[in-house]
Parts: structure tokens; sequence; C-alpha cells
């Protein structure tokens, strides 16, 4: 008997050493797996934006370039590329933030050269910038005597607010904590025009 209650008495000093170990861990384990999970949904957030800008680039690059000297309003090439990027967030169940009514309203900063950009405001985490350059100058790796060679080309860029779920975690698990949780993702695509 003496025995039996020596080991009982052994045992539950395991099982509350367990219970504290697994008390301690288990915040840590929960950080650990929403972190990999925030990350990696941030990378998929990235790539999605990335396939926007490539699309947006090649529908500038084939455009006419006809219509770009018109001053003083956004050029219907322009607009046309930021609708479709603007269609292509959209499809991708990305927030486009009121790209689209941005677009359609045709409020593009022109800024020097041939550069316009859209900024929506309506993302909670901050502000979206579409930045279309239709006269790149992207250097094209090679020289002639002491000149490099530049091609013309178009520019897509994206910068868009991510706002990260960790913050949310943390505040559970550490209440008052303050996390900013949003990172500007930026992303762009070049492409030679055709004309």
């Amino acid at each position: 008997m003496r025995q039996l209650r020596a080991s009982l008495a052994h045992l539950a000093g395991e099982r509350g050493a367990t219970m504290v170990e697994f008390a301690v861990s288990l915040p840590l384990l929960i950080v650990l797996v929403v972190g990999i999970f925030d990350f990696g949904s941030a990378f998929n957030f990235k790539q999605e934006l990335n396939n926007a800008a490539r699309e947006g680039a090649r529908y500038s690059s084939s455009a006419p370039t006809a219509d770009l000297s018109a001053v003083g309003s956004t050029p219907a090439t322009v607009i046309a590329a930021a609708t479709l990027v603007d269609s292509y967030m959209l499809a991708a169940k990305i927030n486009d933030c009121g790209l689209n009514a941005v677009i359609n309203a045709g409020t593009a900063a022109a800024s020097t050269g041939l550069t316009w950009t859209f900024t929506a405001t309506g993302c909670p985490a901050g502000t979206l910038t579409l930045k279309i350059q239709r006269g790149f100058a992207q250097l094209a790796g090679g020289s002639v005597g002491s000149t490099n060679i530049t091609v013309i080309s178009s520019q897509v860029t994206i910068s868009y607010p991510y706002a990260w779920q960790f913050s949310k975690v943390i505040q559970l698990l550490v209440p008052g904590a303050n996390y900013a949780g949003a990172t500007l993702i930026s992303t762009s695509a070049t492409l030679p025009n055709e004309s």
C-alpha cells in the first residue's frame, strides 16, 4: 500500500509538471503557428500583386502611344491598364480600397514625363498606390562605346498596405500590447514598349 501511494504521488508530480510546461509552451506555439500562417498569406498576397502588375505592364507595353500627348487628362490607354490591374485584383479577391472609383473618375495624378499615379484611400491599413509609367527608360544591359543602351518600356508599380493578422493574436496573448500590424508591400513589372 505504501508503495502504491508513493507511485501515485510520483505520477501526480509529473502530471503537474507536464501541465505547467504545456501552459507555458502553448502561447509560444500559437504565436509560431500564426506567424507561419501570416507570413504564408503575405507571400501569396505579394504573388497576386505581382500578377496584377504584370497584366497591367503587358497591356501598357502593347497599347498605342497616340493618346499619351493629351495634356491635362488621363489617356484612355492608361485608364484601360489601371482598370485591368483593378479587375485582376478583384478577381483574386484583393480589396481594391476604392481604386475602381478613382479610375472611373479619371483622377490620376500626372507627374513628370509619362507617369500617372492613382491613389485609393479606402484600405483599413493605409493607402493603395498604382503608378503607371509609359516612358520608363530601362537599361538594356549593353552599351555602344561609352553610351549605355536603354529601351523605352512600360512599368506598373503597386504599393499595397498589408494588414498582418499577428496583431490580433498578440493582443489576445498579451493584453495591452501594441503592434503596428501593417506593412507596405510593393511590386512592379516592366516590359518594353512595342510601339
